[in-house]
């Protein structure tokens, strides 16, 4: 390879028909015009948008106040930021102190370096609480134990006497919730509060209500699932021994501003009501038991007689900790119709979705009253064409099956005609459906529908090929990572539900390129520091009950400390998740350092679902062990911590000789016994050293030949070996090896009709095969680095500066990977035009780039149909570039 001189070919197209700068998707805290924060110093973030080459900002004007004409005139009674000589689009408020209960808005004006302004751009936040003294409402609850099933009602009625203003209803439960007002049901979102451990931190939601009140009387109404809060059904992880557990409760506090200017709060207080509900048993594992002849018309409104209601309670509060919920909700996000329905017999149907989702199922259904219906779901068939939860319901009691069935909805009707159903405060996965009855029941394609459920994060990525194996793959990758995200990463949605550490980080990666995944990395973090031991243990599974702490958590899996907090710092630029996790990395590292004081440590579960080869232990975790102190010494010198800087730097230095020293063969360029991970991790946490990387790379690449292109890895592995190849010169062999479409192989998985992840490479075992798994799903993330070859730069991240490594496969005719970084898109795309290859690079504004193509024996590169010398890589502007490789 020729090492490239920088050539800065700028491209700088100055046509002014091609319009002038622009800004767009204005957020604060990486929300869209959020309401109900209560952090004090939000971040700002914006995009420009102008289509011209070589456009960068050099200064922007940023504004923040209470009116709305000022802000988008220049001023603001907040924060003014004077024209500021920056580049920067993310921008920290440090203006006076935010006031709780406050609409604020900010505009922000950008100038170039061709001297234009853009036209200002408004946007909006509200601020919530901000701290815990400004609750009025108090916890309630009725007077139910733990072990009572049916769910509770909650009521209360209140009037208004003047013109409403604005109205803001800001509740917190400990469990799950739904709101209602005047018969309505407010918002769209799912499973609020998000799943936090309940005694160091719950959250809540703000609603904007304004419209669902009406001068007069008016009706309050919360109905209280268990959640993760009040765990009945008894499966493996002690949940229902949780230490928080109780009967769940609320408190809410409805906030009315009239339009004379004087509020009014309606809260929480023993003037409530409260009975028990038609909702007779839900658990967020297993399923919701709906008697429909206890159904109670009218319950939150205004006219419905509460005389026979019970009083509340009052509770103590979960935790002191009561904060916003600030991060992209659960919503049904995508609506599925049935893709096929089977009548077996008269009391017996079989539904087909057609793709494997988190989510929940809405029937309609008519029968007279004395007619049960169950909604059974599962992920496959048996060889009979039934129903099969076999590989996924194990860990469920078999001493609560009976009145508690894994994955099912049971329905009493109440004969008076049709009802629809849906379960409130819980999820699935699954493909299939098996609807049974006690009684004839009538069915078609309308009867019935799927909602995939999942955390709703915008799409920022996307990957096209033109081998359709490999794009299913993507797909399916896709699929799993959000089936898996629900307010926290998970394993699966079926058999555990469990935030476990080891597939989050795995995932991290693929998640970020194609999801805006921040908030809730943030949160999950915030999870993270609340589970924490003082001695920096973490729990193999967060949030957790308890169990976690005595198995699975050593640093190939509780790494996530570390790992999440970089790869959100390189992929968005900001410093926030560092410092807040700073302390919690330094005492996790130190306390690793304390118990392994060699540098080697066997403290770990290894490349979890091997095939058949079984790297040492103590090899994967002290990588794991080596990433996270060479990441926090990064981390130190980010945040110009200098003396940490060097201790942990020297540290990171020590962990490699070690591992280097015991497991590293020189002369042979071969680690342990040459396996394919014991080659991958090494080179892709970058424990080889420089001069033996590119033999180290074709060793692995001779064992991937040797073994027939396959696959003999475990999620450690399936981790680092594409990268491992791709990184190193090996781009080809990584390619056969994702596009492989035997076993064992991710294609292999799609063949036999996978539209998800599978949790293990051998479909055909009865347990440890969820089919809808997200830890082998590095593929979906290296599409991106290893092909497109879109990389952040450690030393300008958040993609203010690309790193661009295409990769021009054989077998590929054409490829585009899309990432809309804070800058906007980057687009690095290719095909073959006859025995040339057309490459095209799109940087986005205010972003530069650095393209090092592929070493091609008797190719040259052209831009423009001008040769650019005999170099390999050069640097590139903000703007559109298109080269010929001929």
């Amino acid at each position: 390879m020729i090492r490239l001189i920088a050539v800065c070919v700028s491209f700088c197209f100055t046509i002014s028909l091609w319009g002038q700068s622009s800004l767009y998707d204005l957020k604060c805290d990486y929300l869209i015009a959020p309401l109900g924060i209560d952090n004090p110093y939000p971040r700002f973030t914006w995009k420009l948008e102008d289509k011209r080459n070589g456009i960068l900002p050099t200064a922007y004007h940023l504004v923040v106040g209470t009116d709305s004409l000022e802000v988008k005139q220049g001023k603001g009674n907040y924060w003014v930021v004077p024209e500021t000589n920056s580049a920067a689009n993310l921008v920290t408020y440090a203006g006076k102190p935010l006031q709780p209960f406050t609409k604020y808005y900010w505009s922000v004006r950008i100038t170039n370096n061709q001297g234009q302004q853009t036209v200002p751009v408004v946007a909006g936040f509200e601020t919530g609480m901000m701290q815990m003294s400004n609750w009025k409402g108090t916890w309630i609850s009725d007077a139910k134990g733990i072990a009572v099933k049916p769910a509770p009602y909650f009521r209360k009625t209140f009037s208004t006497t003047k013109k409403i203003k604005s109205a803001r209803a800001y509740i917190t439960a400990a469990g799950l919730y739904e709101l209602y007002i005047n018969g309505r049901e407010i918002g769209d979102q799912r499973l609020n509060p998000m799943y936090t451990r309940f005694d160091e931190r719950n959250l809540y939601i703000t609603y904007d209500v304004t419209d669902a009140l009406q001068n007069g009387q008016n009706a309050l109404g919360v109905l209280l699932g268990n959640g993760w809060y009040n765990h009945q059904s008894l499966a493996v992880w002690n949940f229902e021994r949780a230490p928080w557990r109780d009967r769940p409760a609320f408190c809410m506090d409805l906030r009315i501003t009239y339009a004379d200017g004087s509020t009014e709060t309606i809260t929480t207080d023993k003037s409530w009501k409260t009975s028990l509900s038609p909702v007779v048993y839900n658990s967020i594992y297993t399923g919701q038991h709906y008697d429909a002849r206890k159904e109670q018309a009218g319950w939150n409104t205004i006219h419905f007689d509460d005389s026979k209601w019970d009083r509340v309670i009052n509770r103590k509060a979960p935790s002191n900790n009561i904060v916003a919920q600030v991060l992209q909700p659960v919503r049904y996000v995508e609506t599925l119709a049935p893709v096929t329905i089977q009548q077996k017999n008269d009391t017996s149907w079989l539904v087909n979705f057609g793709k494997n989702i988190s989510g929940i199922t809405r029937i309609t259904l008519d029968g007279d009253s004395s007619t049960v219906v169950r909604v059974i779901h599962a992920e496959r068939l048996n060889k009979q064409g039934n129903i099969d939860q076999s590989n996924v319901d194990y860990f469920l009691s078999k001493a609560t099956r009976d009145t508690d069935p894994f994955a099912t909805d049971i329905y009493w009707l109440n004969g008076k005609g049709p009802q629809t159903f849906a379960p409130k405060f819980d999820y699935k996965g699954f493909q299939y459906v098996e609807i049974t009855s006690n009684k004839p029941l009538r069915l078609d394609k309308e009867s019935i529908v799927a909602y995939f459920m999942h955390s709703d994060v915008p799409p920022v990525g996307n990957i096209h090929t033109s081998n359709e194996l490999v794009n299913k793959i993507y797909a399916a990758t896709n699929a799993a990572y959000l089936s898996n995200l629900l307010g926290y990463p998970t394993d699966c949605p079926q058999r555990e539900k469990n935030g476990w550490t080891g597939d989050a980080h795995i995932a991290s990666e693929m998640g970020l390129y194609n999801f805006d995944g921040i908030t809730v990395y943030e949160k999950w973090l915030d999870d993270h520091r609340d589970e924490q031991q003082p001695n920096g243990v973490l729990p193999s599974i967060i949030p957790t009950g308890g169990w976690g702490y005595e198995w699975g958590n050593g640093p190939d899996w509780t790494s996530t400390i570390a790992i999440i907090p970089w790869n959100v710092y390189l992929f968005y630029g900001d410093t926030k998740i560092l410092r807040d996790n700073y302390d919690n990395i330094k005492r996790y590292v130190d306390h690793i350092t304390d118990r392994y004081p060699t540098g080697l440590t066997d403290w770990g579960l290894g490349d979890w679902a091997p095939l058949r080869s079984k790297s040492p232990v103590e090899l994967t975790s002290s990588a794991y062990y080596y990433a996270d102190a060479n990441i926090l010494a990064k981390i130190a010198k980010v945040l110009n911590r200098s003396a940490d800087h060097i201790k942990y730097a020297a540290l990171a230095a020590k962990i490699k000789e070690a591992i280097n020293a015991k497991y590293l063969n020189p002369a042979k360029a071969i680690y342990g016994s040459g396996y394919q991970t014991e080659l991958s991790v090494p080179l892709y946490w970058g424990i080889v050293p420089d001069s033996l990387k590119q033999r180290v790379a074709a060793n692995l690449a001779d064992s991937v030949a040797a073994n027939k292109y396959f696959l003999d890895v475990g999620i450690l592995g399936a981790k680092a070996i594409l990268s491992a190849l791709s990184d190193n010169g090996q781009a080809q062999t990584a390619y056969r090896l994702a596009a492989q479409k035997e076993f064992p192989s991710w294609g292999w998985w799609i063949v036999n009709g996978a539209t998800t992840l599978y949790e293990n490479w051998n479909i055909t075992l009865e347990r440890d095969l969820s089919l809808n798994h997200i830890m082998f799903g590095e593929i979906g993330a290296w599409l991106f680095k290893g092909i497109g070859g879109i990389k952040p730069d450690e030393d300008n991240p958040g993609f203010k500066h690309v790193i661009v490594t295409p990769n021009f496969i054989e077998g590929l005719e054409h490829f585009t990977a899309t990432h809309q970084g804070p800058y906007g898109n980057i687009i690095s795309a290719w095909k073959r035009v006859g025995k040339q290859i057309h490459y095209q690079l799109t940087v986005p504004p205010n972003s530069t780039a650095v393209i090092t193509f592929p070493s091609v024996k008797n190719r040259s590169v052209y831009l423009q149909n001008k040769k650019i010398n005999d170099t390999q890589a050069f640097a590139v502007t903000a703007g559109y570039h298109e080269f010929v490789i001929k």
